[in-house]
C-alpha cells in the first residue's frame, strides 16, 4: 500500500512505475503491440496516483497523471516558427506526377530516391523537445505564425511526454481523429443537440483548439510525425532515415511507407492506397511524394510556397446517387430526434449503403431534402453515410416539402426546437426512449447518488416492468429486488437502505439528477442556493433564473421550459409522495455573507498531504465561510494552503509572492 512506504521508497516505486506506465503507453498508443491487460495499467495507474497524491514532491512533469490539466486556457499565445511550414503543391493524376518526376530530374543531375507516405486528413504540429523533454507543440497556422497548444498536446497519449534519448530537436507530423472516435463523438454531439463535426479533419482542429484540455483528452486523438527539420548532435541523410530515428527516439511515425526508384512504382504505391484507404482505422487524402535523399532535397530546393522535391498526390473524392425512400426518426438518450435517410441500396467506399445519416432538422432544410429526391451521398470521412445534396433535375414533379414531425416518435409528447439547438428535442423525462439512461444519470454519484445501482440493475428494472421513470426506485420492495439476477437479500437489503437514504439529499441533487438540459452539478446548487426550494424553481420566472450570476441565458431558457412541461409536475409529484427531501439543506448565501471571517471573500487553493482534515472537508467549511476554493494557483489567489509535501503549486505561490499558510495557520484562524 502507498501508506506503508518510506518517502524513499515512494520515491523509488514512484519512478519504477513513471518508466513502466511510459513504456506501456508507448506500446500501446504508439506501436499498437499491447504487452499488458487494460486492467494491469489500470491498477499500475492507480498506485502512482496513490502515491503522488501522498507526496505531492514526487509528482514528475512527465508522468501520464500529469497530461489532463485541469485548468481553462485563457486564449493562445501567437508563435513564430524557426522556420516555415510550408504546405505542398498538389497533383490529380498519374500525368501530374509524371511531370512532378520530370521537373525533379532537370534539378538533379545524379540518382535519386522517392520516399511514399499516406497523406494523414489532419492538423499539422510542430513539436520541440529539449534533452528529451516536451517544451512546446504550436499549430501551423498560417505557416509562419501558429498557436500554442502545448497543454492540450500534452493530453494526447500517442505523444511522449519524455524521449528515449535526451535529444533537443523540433519535429513536425499531423495530429488526427481515428475513424471510431470521431463516429462516437459525432453521435455525441447528436445526442446534445449540438452541431456535428463533417469530417475527422474538422473534429481534430476543433478539439486540439478547446481551450478545456480535458475535452482534448476525452476525445482520443493520435498523431503521425515526419518531418525532422532540426535536431543536434545527429547527422540525417534521408527521409527514410529520419523516420527510423524517430520510431527509435519513441515518436510515432506511419508504418505503412516505403522507398521507390522510379516514379512508376511510386504509381503502383498511389493506386495501392487508394483501394485500401476504406480499411484504414484513420482518414488518408492523399499520398505525399518526397525526394528521400536530403542532399538532393537541398539541390532541388523550394518555391515562395512549397519544396519543389515533394508533392501531395490527392484521391478523387467518391459519391454515388441513389434515391430516399423513407425517412426514419429516432430518439437518443437524451431526448435529441434523428433523422435517417433510407434510400435505394448503393456501393460506396467498398460497402453497401442504404442508410444515411440527415443530422437534424436544420440540415434538411438548408438542402431542401424531400421523399423520392434523387440524392448524392458520400462517407463522411469516409465512414459515416451521409447525403450531401439533392439532384434538383430528378426531382419528380409531384414532389411535395417533407413535413417534419411534431411529436415524439416513442411517447408521442410535442417536440421542442431550442433556439440555440440544431436538433428537434423530446423534453419529457418520462419518454420510454430516455428512462433507462434519465434513471443512470439520476442514481449517480454527484446526483442522488445511491450506492449500488447501477446500469446492470437499472435495465434489469425496466426489462422487468418494475419501474417507468426515476420516481418509481422510490416504490421498490426487497422482494422485488430479489428477483432480479444476483440480487440476494443482503444485496437487496443494502440498496432499498441506500434508497432510502437518499431521500434526505439537498435539494441541488435532485435538481442535477433530474437531467435538466445544460444544467451540471454548479447550476444545480446555484439553483437550490437562490430558491431553496423545488417548487420556489418550479414557479420563478424565465427573468428571475437568468438573474442569478452564473446562470446564463441557454441555461435559463432550459431550466424554465422544463419545469412548464406537465410530465415534469407527475415526476416530482411521485417523488413528493415517496418523501424525497425537495429543500436546500446546505449553507445558504446569506449566512456566508453574514461571516466575517479571515477567509471571506478570498480566493484560495489547498494543496499538499493535510493532517486535521480530509480535502473536501476543509474545502466545505472554507466556502461556508466565503471563500472561493480554486484548484490551481494564479495571481487571483489571495492564499495557498499548503500540507507536507506540497509541489508544484508552492512553487508557482512562491513565484507570484502569494502568501503561504500552513495547516496550522488555518486551525488558528478557523477557531478564531
Amino acid at each position: 500500500m502507498a501508506e506503508e512506504r518510506t518517502f524513499e521508497q515512494a520515491k523509488e516505486r514512484v519512478d519504477e512505475l513513471v518508466t513502466l506506465l511510459d513504456k506501456y503507453s508507448h506500446e500501446y498508443y504508439v506501436l499498437d503491440q499491447p504487452t499488458i491487460p487494460d486492467e494491469e495499467y489500470d491498477k499500475l495507474y492507480r498506485e502512482l496516483v496513490d502515491l503522488e497524491e501522498l507526496y505531492p514532491t514526487l509528482i514528475q512533469n512527465n508522468s501520464p497523471t500529469q497530461r489532463v490539466g485541469g485548468a481553462l486556457l485563457e486564449g493562445f499565445e501567437k508563435v513564430r516558427h524557426d522556420s516555415p511550414m510550408l504546405s505542398l503543391d498538389n497533383a490529380f493524376s498519374k500525368e501530374e506526377l509524371e511531370a512532378f518526376d520530370r521537373r525533379v530530374s532537370q534539378r538533379l543531375d545524379n540518382d535519386y530516391m522517392y520516399h511514399c507516405e499516406l497523406k494523414i486528413d489532419g492538423l499539422a504540429v510542430s513539436l520541440k523537445y529539449e534533452e528529451g523533454k516536451l517544451v512546446q507543440a504550436v499549430t501551423r497556422g498560417d505557416g509562419t505564425v501558429g498557436e500554442n497548444v502545448t497543454a492540450n498536446v500534452r493530453t494526447i497519449k500517442a505523444i511522449p511526454l519524455r524521449l528515449k534519448e535526451p535529444v533537443t530537436l523540433e519535429v513536425r507530423g499531423e495530429i488526427y481523429m481515428p475513424k471510431s472516435s470521431f463516429v462516437a463523438l459525432n453521435q455525441q454531439r447528436e445526442e446534445q443537440g449540438e452541431a456535428i463535426f463533417a469530417n475527422p479533419r474538422n473534429a481534430a482542429a476543433g478539439t486540439l483548439r478547446n481551450l478545456d484540455p480535458q475535452v482534448t483528452a476525452s476525445r482520443n486523438l493520435s498523431i503521425f510525425l515526419y518531418s525532422l527539420p532540426q535536431i543536434a548532435d545527429k547527422a540525417i541523410e534521408s527521409q527514410d532515415e529520419a523516420l527510423q530515428l524517430l520510431d527509435r527516439l519513441g515518436l510515432k511515425t506511419n508504418p505503412e511507407r516505403k522507398v521507390f526508384a522510379t516514379i512508376d512504382e511510386v504509381w503502383a504505391f498511389v493506386e495501392e492506397y487508394e483501394a485500401r484507404r476504406n480499411s484504414l482505422p484513420y482518414e488518408i487524402d492523399g499520398i505525399v511524394i518526397k525526394v528521400n535523399e536530403i542532399a538532393n532535397q537541398e539541390k532541388a530546393g523550394y518555391t515562395v510556397k512549397a519544396p519543389r522535391w515533394a508533392i501531395a498526390y490527392k484521391f478523387p473524392a467518391e459519391e454515388s446517387k441513389t434515391t430516399i425512400r423513407q425517412i426514419e426518426w429516432t430518439v437518443g438518450r437524451t431526448g435529441v430526434v434523428t433523422p435517417t435517410a433510407i434510400m435505394d441500396p448503393v456501393q460506396l467506399a467498398g460497402t453497401t449503403v442504404q442508410r444515411a445519416s440527415l443530422h437534424n432538422v436544420d440540415l434538411m432544410k438548408e438542402k431542401d431534402i424531400r421523399l423520392f429526391d434523387t440524392v448524392v451521398v458520400r462517407k463522411a470521412g469516409d465512414i459515416i453515410p451521409e447525403v450531401v445534396r439533392v439532384d434538383l433535375e430528378h426531382r419528380p414533379k409531384e414532389s411535395k416539402p417533407y413535413e417534419y414531425p411534431t411529436h415524439c416518435p416513442a411517447c408521442n409528447s410535442e417536440l421542442m426546437h431550442l433556439d440555440d439547438e440544431v436538433a428537434l428535442r423530446c423534453m419529457n423525462p418520462k419518454c420510454s426512449a430516455q428512462a433507462k439512461e434519465k434513471a443512470t444519470h439520476f442514481v449517480s454519484r454527484n446526483a442522488m447518488n445511491i450506492d449500488g445501482l447501477g446500469e446492470r440493475i437499472i435495465n434489469q428494472l425496466f426489462e422487468n416492468k418494475l419501474i417507468n421513470d426515476s420516481a418509481d426506485l422510490y416504490y421498490l420492495s426487497k422482494e422485488e429486488l430479489m428477483n432480479l439476477e444476483k440480487m440476494g437479500d443482503k444485496s437487496s437489503d443494502n440498496l432499498i437502505q441506500a434508497i432510502e437514504a437518499s431521500k434526505e439529499n439537498s435539494l441541488e441533487r435532485l435538481l442535477f439528477g433530474l437531467g435538466i438540459r445544460h444544467v451540471g452539478a454548479k447550476a444545480a446548487r446555484l439553483l437550490a442556493e437562490e430558491y431553496e426550494t423545488l417548487e420556489n424553481v418550479k414557479e420563478a420566472s424565465l427573468e428571475s433564473i437568468q438573474s442569478i450570476e452564473g446562470i446564463g441565458e441557454k441555461i435559463a431558457e432550459s431550466i424554465h421550459a422544463f419545469f412548464e412541461l406537465e410530465e415534469v409536475d407527475e415526476l416530482i409529484e411521485k417523488l413528493k409522495q415517496a418523501q424525497v427531501n425537495m429543500t436546500y439543506t446546505g449553507i445558504k448565501k446569506e449566512q456566508i455573507e453574514q461571516v466575517d471571517s479571515f477567509f471571506t471573500d478570498k480566493t484560495v487553493v489547498i494543496t499538499g498531504k493535510l493532517e486535521h482534515f480530509k480535502r473536501t472537508e476543509l474545502k466545505e467549511r472554507l466556502e461556508s465561510l466565503g471563500a472561493k476554493v480554486t484548484g490551481s494557483v494564479s495571481k487571483k489567489t489571495d492564499y495557498l494552503i499548503a500540507g507536507e509535501e506540497a509541489g508544484s503549486k508552492l512553487t508557482k505561490a512562491q513565484e507570484l509572492d502569494i502568501p503561504i499558510l500552513s495547516e496550522a495557520n488555518v486551525l488558528e484562524e478557523l477557531n478564531e
